[in-house]
């Protein structure tokens, strides 16, 4: 957004051109979800435990882990809201790998999301299985990758490139690219 407001303002005052330099961005980007993670933190901390959103410890596991039991869970709903309020107003929205990676981190955020949330629900410390997080987190990298490769504009980006060895790309396949 503000990458957008500093391409229009520019036309008042150039000193607004400064909103479309990338560092400019970086740090803005990384200030605002510190701050959103400093202010809104203890908020949502106090929600988490309004809501009975509390972790829950297997009766057999090690006696050192009993002092987490109460302990609000889903803190990731945190750290995503500030990472994704933070690149909406910082990021150039017309770069589509942007979105690609909002996407893959909401997706495997929500995975994390259901897990927390079957714990809390089944009062255990069994959530998701790790063959379910698997096959989650496989769809959306799926999905992902299949944009990704259909909306390639130039044939190297559907290339993998060798490291070390700036002139040897393999072309890749849809079929390829998910092995």
């Amino acid at each position: 957004m503000f990458e957008y407001l500093g391409t229009v303002l520019v036309d008042f005052d150039p000193g607004f051109d400064i909103l479309r330099y990338l560092t400019v961005r970086t740090i803005g980007g990384t200030v605002t979800a510190l701050l959103i993670s400093i202010l809104l933190g203890p908020l949502v901390i106090n929600l988490l435990k309004r809501f009975q959103f509390e972790q829950h410890v297997r009766v057999d596991g090690p006696k050192s882990h009993y002092k987490k039991t109460g302990t609000p869970t889903m803190g990731g709903l945190l750290i995503l809201m500030s990472l994704v309020i933070s690149t909406l107003l910082w990021a150039d929205l017309s770069n589509r790998y942007i979105w690609v990676v909002l996407f893959v981190t909401i997706s495997f955020g929500v995975v994390g999301f259901l897990d927390d949330f079957i714990k809390i629900k089944s009062k255990s410390s069994d959530g998701l299985s790790s063959k379910q997080k698997i096959i989650l987190q496989s769809l959306f990298a799926f999905i992902a990758t299949t944009f990704l490769y259909f909306s390639a504009e130039t044939s190297p980006e559907t290339a993998f490139i060798v490291p070390f060895y700036k002139d040897l790309l393999i072309s890749m396949s849809p079929f390829f690219s998910y092995f």
